[in-house]
């Protein structure tokens, strides 16, 4: 689903103003263990979600968004730190379909999702 979010998004990042701006964090996968020692002291957290927004709009600093699939669900690293940005002032979403994040990015670009509702 992470790779269709940004091949929908290299098709429309000139019709939706900041698109081109997001970006994926590369945190999970399996790893060997020397590769993810060397990531983690490089700055690599548990826990950060799958894609970054850093585009303001509504009254957030930018988006962050962690992308599921079927019944997979988060852990508790991924709740705190969605919990966290929400804290910072960010939007943050979870996505389990492709259809969810390309309606969730176009709206949040669009100015449709607004902090405090309004």
């Amino acid at each position: 689903m992470q790779k269709a979010i940004f091949e929908w998004a290299r098709l429309f990042s000139g019709a939706l103003d900041g698109l081109e701006l997001m970006f994926a964090i590369p945190n999970g996968g399996h790893r060997r263990k020397q590769t993810a020692k060397r990531l983690k002291a490089e700055g690599v957290k548990a826990g950060v979600s799958d894609i970054c927004l850093p585009v303001a709009r509504g009254g957030f600093h930018g988006l962050w968004a962690e992308c599921k699939v079927g019944n997979n669900r988060l852990t508790e690293k991924q709740a705190e730190f969605l919990t966290s940005m929400e804290m910072q002032g960010y939007y943050t979403a979870v996505w389990w379909t492709f259809d969810q994040a390309k309606s969730n990015i176009v709206n949040y670009l669009s100015g449709a999702i607004r902090r405090g509702g309004k």
